[in-house]
């Protein structure tokens, strides 16, 4: 069984150097044959770090994509990727979804709860990352965003009542090891690896996803009443 990041593990913060970010885009091109593009960055000001987008209030500073038409300018070719992140050493890593993979976004809470039980019952897993804003996000075959609304409805629970998100077809992805302004780095909870090239389809993770997201929620409800 791989190594999973625990609850109570922290995990060292990578530093987002030019040559390391190049080195790992190039990476997910080449060994994983997914499509990467190069978002925004941060850049020293104050004695801080702003957003190369200039936006004061940026919510997701240094991650986010730096053009309109990036859907259009993400690649797969590991030749173009180094071109890329010639002109731009700093630029955020980002993925599409929707073309090899979506994503399936839920709580840090609940991600940990339903991964340690998918492993017990020895499902297939793909890569998850952990992000600096607290959310899981579980790679999957992609066509997620069309299947987890009916498959949500059909294990019992109410949509719109768990947070449990469907990333796909014009949305992306920040990757290791792309930071989040102050708040730290995309991480790996689950790394890329051989054993984990071939992808889960939704159906295989969503039954712990939902239970573990609606049991966080009821949870919540429970705290706020008492």
């Amino acid at each position: 069984m791989e190594e999973t990041i625990t609850v109570t593990e922290t995990a060292p913060i990578p530093k987002q150097r030019g040559e390391q970010l190049l080195d790992h885009a190039v990476r997910y091109a080449e060994e994983r044959h997914w499509d990467v593009f190069a978002g925004t960055w941060l850049e020293p000001a104050d004695g801080r770090e702003l957003c190369s987008c200039a936006a004061a209030d940026c919510p997701t500073p240094g991650a986010h994509p730096a053009v309109k038409d990036w859907a259009a300018q993400a690649t797969g070719s590991a030749v173009q990727v180094r071109r890329i992140w010639a002109k731009h050493p700093l630029a955020s890593i980002l993925l599409p979804t929707g073309r090899t993979f979506d994503a399936l976004d839920v709580p840090e809470s609940a991600g940990f709860l339903a991964l340690a039980r998918l492993e017990r019952m020895e499902r297939t897993l793909g890569p998850v990352t952990l992000t600096p804003d607290h959310r899981m996000l579980f790679f999957v075959l992609p066509g997620a965003g069309v299947k987890v609304p009916d498959l949500v409805r059909k294990l019992g629970w109410p949509a719109a009542t768990i947070d449990l998100v469907a990333r796909g077809e014009g949305e992306y992805v920040a990757a290791p090891p792309t930071r989040f302004g102050g708040r730290g780095s995309v991480q790996w909870a689950r790394r890329p690896t051989p054993a984990n090239r071939w992808l889960p389809d939704t159906e295989e993770l969503i039954d712990a996803l939902a239970y573990a997201c609606g049991s966080e929620a009821a949870a919540e409800r429970k705290r706020r009443q008492g």
